[in-house]
């Protein structure tokens, strides 16, 4: 192979982010959201989830982000997954593909906002935010039906 077909290789690829979100739900019907402190989406509710640190799982930044963000504790182990979302334009910032789990929580469960959240809170499923951030209202949906 050639430097100049190495080098066009090479910029062919572009960067891809990797990142975990949750869907932790309430036998009763609710649904953890944060508002976003800041961009893309600043103010707008959005799912728990960031970015897979490395040397991490996805099921592990998903526990990880649903504890910084809210203070929600679950184990790996309750999570299930939902799917993956990998649309090129999800994410105005980029290349981002998601692994989305969910998580059954009790009812009752606390939440206190952190990290990446100005606020936390629980939302009926039957009466969520007119506009979710990126393409959560898909991830909800998919969670939803499974």
């Amino acid at each position: 192979m050639t430097e100049t077909e190495t080098e066009t290789e090479t910029e062919s690829f572009e960067t891809i982010r990797y990142t975990a979100d949750v869907v932790a739900l309430t036998p009763d019907g609710s649904v953890l959201l944060i508002e976003r402190g800041w961009p893309p989406h600043e103010g707008a509710w959005a799912l728990p989830g960031g970015h897979v640190d490395p040397g991490e799982t996805s099921l592990a930044a998903a526990t990880r982000e649903l504890a910084e963000e809210t203070g929600v504790h679950v184990t790996a182990d309750s999570l299930r997954p939902i799917g993956v979302w990998d649309a090129p334009d999800r994410d105005p910032r980029g290349r981002y593909v998601t692994v989305a789990y969910a998580a059954v929580v009790p009812a009752d469960t606390q939440i206190v906002a952190g990290d990446d959240a100005r606020t936390a809170r629980w939302w009926p499923l039957t009466n969520l935010p007119e506009c979710l951030a990126f393409d959560h209202a898909d991830i909800l949906r998919a969670a939803k039906a499974s």
